[in-house]
């Protein structure tokens, strides 16, 4: 079967729907999902929960009458070798029991595509931009931007392997306040270094890293004009290196000050005047945003002629619209929650719908060492970088990490459990089992054919769970689309080697007669790709061996 049974379902659940006079009622609630209970069926519906209160009749009574019309239907359809049964059952449901015909034709599928079996155009090439990170340069990088960095780069990941057509941005805010503390900052730093007293204001940057630019510039006789411009190109040497290692990629570093200095905030803010979304009052310029989903009409120029933070923000979006794309992505941390509103409202009066904007609030990580959260504090420098935790885990065990829980869900990160080489950490049992697989199939002495092995004698029970858990690849892959988080996918990939792993532990691969040997060869290759691509995806790697 080439086509993704899901699609077939779907229009035989329809025309259920239409025969017994339902279709009107259902509109757009229709969706197959994964059982919670794989004992129930290997796709599921709650339609005739969602129907039950619009028809007033009980959910159980709908589900039976569904089932029925649905299974009448699959006996003379393209589906009649694939589903054996549409069955009513629990509350409500219709799950769906797929043959093993269909299970091994998937599996077929896999082997013979090979890295490409999670590859679909679904997306058509859509240009989509993910904005990430955009960290401002006034110190190493954060566990939580650190977490935004690898929630970003895995989400563009599954982007492209949907068919989109998808770049990285990282917006660089290399002006204002915070830009000018930090050449004070440093400045204040060399003074003391070379033997003046000062008092170093509480709300300057105080981390050990103000002592080593100003320790350079001191070593190195450096002449320096501007302290703000020499610690930004620093401390961006030091994020780039940092996000590098960590396997994080930017197509794009976009400069706030030189977005300033095109003049497009101007015309930009011009823009919307003419469209009547701009006015004056008491001193400064406003934004018409009330009646664009914002509680309150927002400054944009200040009363002493500077920009608010929204003005360089309105004016970037619509530079990134210009440049082609249509779908924007945002993952920003949680203190920027109050913000969503007035940019979605700026999208608006752009001329823009809504939804070619989606904010992703990415929420904080906590580090935990022996058992103790790690306390951090941006100011003071106390505070648990992405590069001591590169150095003390490494990448792989950061990436995965970082992403398994869901974005919108504080994460706890032990760093004592990601170095652990057991199957306590969850980053090593996966690639464990990858390793497993390569070395049988390395050390393997049967040779075959993938593609004519017969599957057909693969009929126990942990083999066939297995199997099953291939085939959910896609819909997981569709779940992270839906929902814009990689997180599940870390979730399926532990649920696939653990289903390995029991099926390793309790049957030989090799061994036994040579029929089987080559349908469970053929078995552990099909896991063997799907971790990869998985791993992949996640931006981890896969070792051959452990």
């Amino acid at each position: 079967m080439k086509k993704n049974i899901q699609d077939l379902l779907i229009p035989v659940i329809k025309n259920s729907l239409k025969s017994l006079g339902m279709d009107k009622a259902y509109g757009e609630l229709l969706s197959l999902d994964l059982p919670q209970d794989s004992r129930y069926g290997d796709l599921s519906t709650n339609i005739a929960l969602r129907l039950s209160k619009a028809i007033h009749k009980p959910p159980m009574e709908i589900a039976a009458a569904l089932a029925d019309n649905i299974n009448r239907n699959l006996k003379g359809g393209v589906l009649k070798d694939y589903v054996n049964q549409a069955k009513a059952e629990g509350a409500g449901f219709i799950n769906f029991y797929l043959s093993d015909r269909y299970f091994y034709e998937q599996l077929h599928n896999i082997i013979s595509k090979g890295s490409n079996f999670i590859k679909v155009n679904f997306g058509k090439g859509r240009r989509v931009l993910i904005e990430f990170v955009s960290a401002n340069p006034t110190g190493p990088l954060s566990v939580a931007h650190a977490r935004q960095a690898v929630a970003g780069d895995a989400l563009a990941n599954i982007l492209d392997c949907l068919g989109f057509s998808v770049k990285r941005e990282y917006y660089l805010n290399d002006e204002g306040n915070q830009i000018n503390i930090l050449g004070k900052s440093i400045e204040l730093r060399l003074k003391e270094l070379s033997g003046e007293k000062i008092e170093f204001p509480e709300d300057h940057y105080q981390g050990e890293y103000i002592y080593d630019m100003a320790r350079e510039i001191k070593d190195k006789g450096l002449e320096i004009k501007d302290f703000s411009a020499y610690g930004v190109e620093y401390i961006l040497n030091i994020i780039k290196d940092e996000l590098r290692d960590s396997g994080v990629k930017f197509d794009c570093w976009y400069s706030q000050k030189k977005l300033r200095e095109s003049g497009k905030i101007d015309k930009a803010l011009n823009f919307l005047k003419k469209k009547g979304f701009i006015y004056e009052q008491e001193g400064a310029v406003w934004f018409k945003s009330t009646g664009l989903g914002d509680d309150k009409d927002r400054v944009v120029i200040k009363s002493d002629g500077s920009y608010t933070y929204l003005a360089p923000d309105i004016a970037y979006h619509q530079d990134k619209f210009r440049r082609g794309f249509s779908w924007l992505i945002n993952l920003w941390g949680p203190d920027h929650h109050g913000y969503i509103n007035r940019l979605k409202a700026s999208v608006k009066a752009l001329g823009k719908d809504s939804d070619s904007l989606s904010i992703i609030i990415v929420q904080l990580a906590s580090i935990f060492r022996e058992g103790k959260p790690v306390q951090m504090s941006t100011r003071r420098g106390q505070y648990i970088t992405l590069r001591e935790v590169l150095d003390e885990v490494g990448p792989d065990a950061s990436r995965f990490f970082f992403l398994m829980r869901r974005t919108s869900s504080h994460l706890d990160f032990d760093l004592d459990i990601a170095k652990k080489q057991t199957s306590e950490n969850p980053v090593y049992y996966v690639q464990y089992a990858y390793a497993r697989i390569c070395s049988i199939l390395d050390n393997s002495p049967v040779k075959i054919r993938f593609k004519d092995v017969d599957l057909s004698v693969l009929k126990e029970k942990e083999e066939m769970e297995l199997i099953k858990k291939l085939c959910q690849f896609s819909y997981i892959l569709n779940i992270c689309y839906v929902t814009l988080d990689p997180y599940m996918l870390t979730v399926y990939l532990q649920a696939l080697a653990e289903d390995f792993h029991k099926f390793y532990d309790k049957h030989r691969v090799l061994g036994q007669d040579e029929k089987l040997t080559k349908a469970r060869l053929a078995l552990i290759e099909g896991t063997r790709i799907a971790i990869s691509s998985g791993l992949e995806l996640l931006g981890v790697s896969r070792p051959k061996k452990m």
